[in-house]
Protein backbone atom coordinates (compact mmCIF):
# COMPACT_ATOMS: atom_id res chain seq x y z
CA UNK A 1 0.00 0.00 0.00
CA UNK A 2 0.54 3.99 -0.56
CA UNK A 3 0.73 5.49 2.91
CA UNK A 4 -2.90 6.52 3.80
CA UNK A 5 -4.36 4.47 0.95
CA UNK A 6 -6.02 1.47 0.65
CA UNK A 7 -4.34 -1.90 0.30
CA UNK A 8 -3.66 -3.56 -2.77
CA UNK A 9 -1.39 -6.98 -4.26
CA UNK A 10 2.21 -6.41 -4.37
CA UNK A 11 4.82 -8.83 -4.96
CA UNK A 12 8.31 -8.90 -3.70
CA UNK A 13 10.87 -11.48 -2.34
CA UNK A 14 11.71 -12.77 1.12
CA UNK A 15 15.20 -12.73 1.71
CA UNK A 16 17.68 -15.60 1.17
CA UNK A 17 17.69 -18.04 4.72
CA UNK A 18 20.45 -17.11 6.85
CA UNK A 19 22.08 -20.27 8.95
CA UNK A 20 19.94 -19.33 11.58
CA UNK A 21 16.60 -18.58 9.82
CA UNK A 22 13.62 -20.29 9.21
CA UNK A 23 11.07 -20.01 6.32
CA UNK A 24 7.42 -20.78 6.64
CA UNK A 25 4.44 -20.89 4.41
CA UNK A 26 1.74 -18.55 6.07
CA UNK A 27 -1.44 -20.11 6.98
CA UNK A 28 -3.25 -17.30 8.20
CA UNK A 29 -2.68 -13.33 9.54
CA UNK A 30 -4.61 -12.19 12.03
CA UNK A 31 -5.57 -8.14 11.52
CA UNK A 32 -4.69 -5.88 14.52
CA UNK A 33 -6.01 -2.63 14.98
CA UNK A 34 -2.78 -1.31 15.44
CA UNK A 35 -2.75 -2.62 11.53
CA UNK A 36 -4.78 0.36 10.87
CA UNK A 37 -3.40 2.40 12.70
CA UNK A 38 -0.44 1.92 11.13
CA UNK A 39 -1.87 1.93 7.44
CA UNK A 40 -3.26 5.45 8.34
CA UNK A 41 -0.51 7.32 9.39
CA UNK A 42 -2.08 7.83 13.18
CA UNK A 43 0.99 6.70 14.46
CA UNK A 44 3.88 8.68 12.44
CA UNK A 45 5.81 7.32 9.83
CA UNK A 46 4.97 4.63 7.47
CA UNK A 47 7.30 2.77 5.39
CA UNK A 48 6.26 1.96 1.71
CA UNK A 49 5.81 -0.11 0.15
CA UNK A 50 4.00 -1.40 3.16
CA UNK A 51 3.27 -5.34 3.93
CA UNK A 52 1.34 -5.19 7.51
CA UNK A 53 0.65 -8.21 9.77
CA UNK A 54 2.14 -9.47 13.14
CA UNK A 55 -0.14 -12.30 14.08
CA UNK A 56 1.52 -14.34 11.80
CA UNK A 57 1.12 -18.44 12.36
CA UNK A 58 2.30 -21.38 9.55
CA UNK A 59 4.14 -23.82 8.33
CA UNK A 60 7.76 -24.66 8.18
CA UNK A 61 9.20 -24.86 4.92
CA UNK A 62 12.77 -24.46 4.44
CA UNK A 63 15.43 -23.94 7.79
CA UNK A 64 19.08 -22.53 7.89
CA UNK A 65 22.03 -24.55 8.48
CA UNK A 66 22.38 -23.82 12.32
CA UNK A 67 18.89 -24.19 13.05
CA UNK A 68 18.04 -27.04 15.54
CA UNK A 69 14.94 -25.94 17.26
CA UNK A 70 12.53 -26.04 14.53
CA UNK A 71 12.20 -28.91 11.23
CA UNK A 72 10.52 -28.76 8.23
CA UNK A 73 6.68 -29.34 8.55
CA UNK A 74 6.29 -28.10 12.55
CA UNK A 75 3.47 -25.51 13.30
CA UNK A 76 5.15 -21.67 13.82
CA UNK A 77 4.03 -18.47 15.20
CA UNK A 78 5.40 -14.67 14.78
CA UNK A 79 4.23 -12.09 16.76
CA UNK A 80 4.68 -7.92 16.86
CA UNK A 81 8.84 -8.23 16.52
CA UNK A 82 10.98 -10.15 14.71
CA UNK A 83 14.67 -9.11 16.51
CA UNK A 84 15.93 -6.93 19.17
CA UNK A 85 19.25 -6.06 20.12
CA UNK A 86 19.90 -9.49 22.33
CA UNK A 87 22.80 -7.74 23.98
CA UNK A 88 20.84 -5.16 27.25
CA UNK A 89 19.97 -6.33 30.38
CA UNK A 90 16.13 -6.77 29.39
CA UNK A 91 16.77 -8.75 26.25
CA UNK A 92 18.65 -11.37 28.43
CA UNK A 93 16.34 -11.50 31.06
CA UNK A 94 13.87 -12.84 28.14
CA UNK A 95 12.30 -9.29 27.65
CA UNK A 96 12.69 -8.70 24.25
CA UNK A 97 9.61 -6.80 23.90
CA UNK A 98 11.18 -4.07 26.17
CA UNK A 99 14.39 -4.14 24.86
CA UNK A 100 16.51 -0.50 25.40
CA UNK A 101 17.42 -0.07 22.06
CA UNK A 102 13.92 -0.96 20.51
CA UNK A 103 12.80 -4.50 19.62
CA UNK A 104 12.75 -4.71 15.34
CA UNK A 105 9.05 -4.29 14.60
CA UNK A 106 7.60 -7.26 12.26
CA UNK A 107 6.77 -4.73 9.66
CA UNK A 108 7.23 -0.59 9.24
CA UNK A 109 10.68 -0.87 10.69
CA UNK A 110 14.19 -1.84 9.17
CA UNK A 111 16.36 -4.72 10.45
CA UNK A 112 19.32 -4.28 12.84
CA UNK A 113 21.32 -3.97 9.64
CA UNK A 114 19.52 -0.42 9.00
CA UNK A 115 18.76 -1.43 5.55
CA UNK A 116 16.30 -4.13 4.86
CA UNK A 117 12.62 -3.33 5.30
CA UNK A 118 10.77 -5.70 7.66
CA UNK A 119 7.02 -6.51 5.73
CA UNK A 120 4.54 -8.73 7.72
CA UNK A 121 2.39 -11.35 7.68
CA UNK A 122 -0.30 -10.17 4.79
CA UNK A 123 1.89 -12.19 2.78
CA UNK A 124 2.44 -15.77 1.06
CA UNK A 125 5.99 -16.39 2.72
CA UNK A 126 7.76 -15.66 5.86
CA UNK A 127 11.65 -15.92 6.89
CA UNK A 128 12.33 -14.92 10.47
CA UNK A 129 15.33 -15.69 12.65
CA UNK A 130 14.25 -18.61 14.68
CA UNK A 131 14.82 -16.83 18.31
CA UNK A 132 12.03 -14.79 17.12
CA UNK A 133 9.48 -17.43 16.42
CA UNK A 134 7.17 -19.93 18.56
CA UNK A 135 6.28 -23.42 18.29
CA UNK A 136 2.14 -23.97 18.21
CA UNK A 137 0.51 -27.08 19.89
CA UNK A 138 -1.05 -29.01 17.76
CA UNK A 139 -4.36 -29.08 18.82
CA UNK A 140 -5.32 -25.44 18.34
CA UNK A 141 -6.79 -24.25 15.22
CA UNK A 142 -4.45 -21.87 13.19
CA UNK A 143 -7.50 -19.39 12.21
CA UNK A 144 -8.18 -19.29 16.43
CA UNK A 145 -3.90 -18.77 17.05
CA UNK A 146 -3.04 -16.25 15.13
CA UNK A 147 -4.51 -12.88 17.27
CA UNK A 148 -2.59 -15.49 20.58
CA UNK A 149 0.68 -13.97 18.66
CA UNK A 150 -0.55 -10.36 19.61
CA UNK A 151 -3.72 -9.82 21.10
CA UNK A 152 -3.35 -12.87 23.32
CA UNK A 153 0.16 -12.23 24.75
CA UNK A 154 -0.85 -8.35 25.14
CA UNK A 155 -3.14 -10.12 27.90
CA UNK A 156 -1.56 -12.95 29.09
CA UNK A 157 1.23 -10.84 29.72
CA UNK A 158 0.08 -8.55 33.06
CA UNK A 159 -2.27 -11.19 34.29
CA UNK A 160 0.92 -13.45 34.64
CA UNK A 161 2.68 -10.50 36.04
CA UNK A 162 -0.02 -9.56 38.61
CA UNK A 163 -0.16 -13.39 39.20
CA UNK A 164 -3.96 -13.50 38.47
CA UNK A 165 -5.26 -16.82 39.98
CA UNK A 166 -7.61 -18.18 42.49
CA UNK A 167 -8.74 -15.92 45.12
CA UNK A 168 -7.71 -12.69 43.20
CA UNK A 169 -10.85 -10.70 41.64
CA UNK A 170 -9.50 -9.37 37.90
CA UNK A 171 -11.64 -7.05 35.99
CA UNK A 172 -11.64 -6.29 32.34
CA UNK A 173 -12.78 -3.46 30.55
CA UNK A 174 -14.07 -3.63 26.98
CA UNK A 175 -15.20 -7.00 25.31
CA UNK A 176 -13.19 -6.92 22.02
CA UNK A 177 -10.56 -8.23 20.15
CA UNK A 178 -8.09 -8.09 23.45
CA UNK A 179 -11.01 -7.80 26.20
CA UNK A 180 -12.11 -11.11 25.16
CA UNK A 181 -8.62 -13.09 25.05
CA UNK A 182 -7.93 -11.16 28.67
CA UNK A 183 -11.63 -13.03 30.27
CA UNK A 184 -10.66 -16.56 28.34
CA UNK A 185 -7.24 -16.02 30.23
CA UNK A 186 -8.31 -14.61 33.76
CA UNK A 187 -10.84 -17.60 33.94
CA UNK A 188 -8.42 -20.44 32.71
CA UNK A 189 -6.07 -18.81 35.36
CA UNK A 190 -8.79 -19.54 38.27
CA UNK A 191 -9.53 -16.01 38.78
CA UNK A 192 -12.82 -14.52 39.10
CA UNK A 193 -13.80 -12.13 36.64
CA UNK A 194 -16.10 -9.80 35.62
CA UNK A 195 -16.67 -7.41 32.56
CA UNK A 196 -17.11 -4.02 32.77
CA UNK A 197 -18.84 -2.74 29.59
CA UNK A 198 -20.67 -0.05 28.08
CA UNK A 199 -23.23 -2.52 25.54
CA UNK A 200 -25.37 -4.96 27.08
CA UNK A 201 -25.10 -6.91 24.20
CA UNK A 202 -21.99 -7.87 25.36
CA UNK A 203 -23.18 -9.83 27.98
CA UNK A 204 -24.34 -13.31 26.97
CA UNK A 205 -20.63 -13.39 25.05
CA UNK A 206 -18.93 -12.41 28.14
CA UNK A 207 -20.59 -15.27 30.42
CA UNK A 208 -20.03 -17.82 27.52
CA UNK A 209 -16.22 -17.47 27.72
CA UNK A 210 -16.90 -17.58 31.62
CA UNK A 211 -16.28 -14.34 33.43
CA UNK A 212 -18.59 -14.84 36.34
CA UNK A 213 -20.18 -11.06 36.22
CA UNK A 214 -20.87 -8.24 33.98
CA UNK A 215 -21.05 -4.71 34.78
CA UNK A 216 -22.75 -2.38 32.14
CA UNK A 217 -20.80 0.87 32.79
CA UNK A 218 -23.95 3.45 31.48
CA UNK A 219 -26.50 2.14 34.45
CA UNK A 220 -26.22 5.17 36.95
CA UNK A 221 -24.82 4.19 40.54
CA UNK A 222 -23.29 0.70 38.84
CA UNK A 223 -19.78 1.81 40.58
CA UNK A 224 -21.17 2.71 44.41
CA UNK A 225 -20.92 -0.97 45.18
CA UNK A 226 -18.21 -2.20 43.97
CA UNK A 227 -15.30 0.14 45.71
CA UNK A 228 -12.43 -1.72 47.01
CA UNK A 229 -13.72 -4.60 45.19
CA UNK A 230 -11.05 -5.86 42.80
CA UNK A 231 -7.37 -7.03 42.81
CA UNK A 232 -6.50 -6.10 39.12
CA UNK A 233 -8.54 -4.37 36.33
CA UNK A 234 -6.91 -4.36 32.67
CA UNK A 235 -8.56 -1.26 30.47
CA UNK A 236 -8.37 -3.01 27.17
CA UNK A 237 -10.19 0.03 25.28
CA UNK A 238 -8.50 2.62 23.33
CA UNK A 239 -11.16 5.81 24.01
CA UNK A 240 -10.63 8.23 26.39
CA UNK A 241 -12.83 7.95 30.04
CA UNK A 242 -12.58 8.30 33.35
CA UNK A 243 -10.93 6.73 35.56
CA UNK A 244 -11.62 7.01 38.71
CA UNK A 245 -14.25 5.01 39.27
CA UNK A 246 -11.99 1.91 38.25
CA UNK A 247 -9.65 3.43 40.46
CA UNK A 248 -12.08 3.13 43.25
CA UNK A 249 -13.14 0.03 42.66
CA UNK A 250 -10.06 -1.82 43.82
CA UNK A 251 -8.59 -3.47 46.69
CA UNK A 252 -5.47 -2.57 48.94
CA UNK A 253 -2.62 -2.84 46.50
CA UNK A 254 -4.63 -3.21 43.35
CA UNK A 255 -3.62 -2.05 39.99
CA UNK A 256 -5.03 -0.90 37.13
CA UNK A 257 -3.08 -1.85 33.78
CA UNK A 258 -3.44 0.70 30.79
CA UNK A 259 -2.88 -1.53 27.72
CA UNK A 260 -5.13 0.24 25.41
CA UNK A 261 -3.94 3.87 24.15
CA UNK A 262 -6.41 6.65 24.01
CA UNK A 263 -5.88 9.59 21.91
CA UNK A 264 -5.10 11.71 24.81
CA UNK A 265 -3.91 11.75 28.31
CA UNK A 266 -5.83 10.37 30.88
CA UNK A 267 -7.02 12.99 33.36
CA UNK A 268 -6.21 12.03 37.03
CA UNK A 269 -6.53 13.34 40.39
CA UNK A 270 -4.03 11.92 42.61
CA UNK A 271 -6.20 11.55 46.17
CA UNK A 272 -7.96 8.55 44.54
CA UNK A 273 -4.90 6.71 44.84
CA UNK A 274 -2.93 7.36 48.06
CA UNK A 275 -6.07 6.11 50.66
CA UNK A 276 -5.44 2.64 49.45
CA UNK A 277 -2.41 2.50 47.98
CA UNK A 278 -3.41 1.82 44.47
CA UNK A 279 -1.54 1.47 41.19
CA UNK A 280 -1.62 2.00 37.64
CA UNK A 281 0.65 0.79 35.24
CA UNK A 282 1.12 -0.40 31.35
CA UNK A 283 1.78 -3.49 29.60
CA UNK A 284 2.99 -3.99 26.49
CA UNK A 285 3.16 -7.67 24.69
CA UNK A 286 5.33 -10.39 26.30
CA UNK A 287 9.41 -11.50 25.33
CA UNK A 288 9.72 -14.43 24.04
CA UNK A 289 9.93 -17.19 26.72
CA UNK A 290 6.35 -15.74 28.03
CA UNK A 291 4.61 -15.96 24.19
CA UNK A 292 5.60 -19.52 24.20
CA UNK A 293 4.70 -20.12 27.52
CA UNK A 294 1.22 -18.63 26.80
CA UNK A 295 0.82 -20.94 23.88
CA UNK A 296 1.58 -23.50 25.87
CA UNK A 297 -0.81 -22.49 28.22
CA UNK A 298 -3.61 -22.28 25.22
CA UNK A 299 -3.32 -25.86 24.36
CA UNK A 300 -3.57 -26.93 27.53
CA UNK A 301 -6.56 -25.55 28.23
CA UNK A 302 -7.93 -25.14 24.34
CA UNK A 303 -7.78 -21.20 24.32
CA UNK A 304 -7.87 -19.85 20.92
CA UNK A 305 -9.35 -16.19 19.93
CA UNK A 306 -12.77 -15.81 18.65
CA UNK A 307 -12.17 -15.20 14.86
CA UNK A 308 -13.95 -13.98 11.42
CA UNK A 309 -11.71 -15.84 8.72
CA UNK A 310 -11.83 -13.47 5.25
CA UNK A 311 -10.26 -13.63 1.96
CA UNK A 312 -7.69 -10.83 0.99
CA UNK A 313 -9.82 -9.36 -1.53
CA UNK A 314 -12.01 -8.29 1.61
CA UNK A 315 -8.98 -6.78 4.05
CA UNK A 316 -9.93 -3.14 3.52
CA UNK A 317 -13.61 -4.19 4.01
CA UNK A 318 -12.66 -5.45 7.30
CA UNK A 319 -10.34 -2.42 8.11
CA UNK A 320 -13.71 -0.73 7.89
CA UNK A 321 -15.74 -3.04 10.33
CA UNK A 322 -13.03 -3.17 12.92
CA UNK A 323 -12.79 0.86 13.21
CA UNK A 324 -16.67 0.47 13.41
CA UNK A 325 -16.10 -2.60 16.05
CA UNK A 326 -17.92 -4.87 14.19
CA UNK A 327 -16.55 -8.12 14.51
CA UNK A 328 -16.32 -10.92 16.86
CA UNK A 329 -13.51 -10.51 17.63
CA UNK A 330 -10.86 -10.75 15.00
CA UNK A 331 -10.33 -10.64 11.42
CA UNK A 332 -8.12 -13.27 9.78
CA UNK A 333 -6.58 -13.35 6.73
CA UNK A 334 -6.78 -17.07 4.78
CA UNK A 335 -3.29 -16.68 3.52
CA UNK A 336 -4.01 -18.98 0.52
CA UNK A 337 -6.33 -16.15 -0.94
CA UNK A 338 -3.83 -13.94 -1.40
Amino acid sequence: MEAKGALVPFFFERRDLRPNDVQFKVSYSGICHSDIHTVQGDWGRVLTPLVPGHEVVGVVTEIGSAVSNFSVGDLIGVGVFVDSCRNCENCKRGLQNYCVEGMTGTYNGYERDGVTQTRGGYSSQFVVDADYAVHIPENLPLPGVAPLMCAGITLYSPLRHWNAGPGKKVGVIGLGGLGHMGVKFAVAMGAEVTVFSHSSNKEEDARRMGAHHFVLTSQPGVFDELKSSFDLILNTVSADMDLHPYLRALKLDGTLVLIGLPGKPYALEGNVLLPARRSISGSMIGGMPELQEMLNFCGEHEITSDVEVINADYINTAYKRTIASDVKYRFVIDARTL
